[in-house]
């Protein structure tokens, strides 16, 4: 089993679209230091270390005067990239994590599946093309990305919503507080939570 302090990681991603730096820590106080150029991001990025109790450091040089694609999307690479790096051989980890979230009148489920298997059910409609400088299509490329780059089974739903603000910084907390569920240690778990003897 590890430590608390050994779940955390340094990875950095460069291509001619992006220049990523983070640093992230799965077991820690909810601390960020997050600079993406894009605000709404920032925000949500935030949203989803502090109710998740991760500690991250991100810095992007994106290609913004295209648009925010490249930047949101590979920054969910390098998050999903860590969030594997960090859970190691996923002994004495509970796996299973779900999380019903609301806000305002936005009610968001998300349920977790830390099995190696990639896979995304993602069922967000807003009302709006952009919050801030943000498509809100961005947030499914995002999710996407995250639980194609850590191996996740990631279902999130909109139960209801009305405010696109609130359905997104819904589902950064949803993700947050099922992610943080999923990895905890569970000392009934002696080695990993499965029949196969692996995930």
């Amino acid at each position: 089993m590890k430590t608390v302090d050994g779940r955390f990681t340094k990875i950095s991603r460069k291509t001619k679209e992006t220049d990523i730096q983070m640093e992230f820590k799965l077991d820690g106080k909810g601390n960020s230091l997050i600079e993406t150029g894009v605000g709404f991001f920032d925000h949500m990025l935030d949203s989803f270390t502090r109710h998740g109790f991760f500690d991250m450091k991100l810095n992007v040089k994106g290609d913004l005067y295209v648009d925010a694609h490249h930047t949101v999307e590979d920054t969910g690479i390098v998050l999903g990239q860590a969030i594997k790096k960090t859970l190691g051989d996923k002994k004495g980890i509970r796996r299973y994590g779900f999380f019903m979230l609301p806000m305002d009148e936005a009610l968001i489920s998300c349920a977790v599946d830390l099995s190696g298997r990639p896979y995304l059910s993602y069922d967000l409609n807003f009302n709006n093309d952009r919050i801030g400088y943000m498509d809100t299509e961005l947030i499914k490329e995002f999710f996407y990305a995250v639980s194609y780059n850590a191996g996740i089974n990631l279902h999130i739903n909109m139960i209801s919503g009305e405010n696109s603000h609130h359905i997104a910084e819904a589902a950064f907390k949803a993700f947050a507080k099922a992610l943080d569920e999923a990895s905890r240690f569970d000392k009934r778990v002696e080695d990993v939570l499965s029949t196969k003897g692996v995930i």
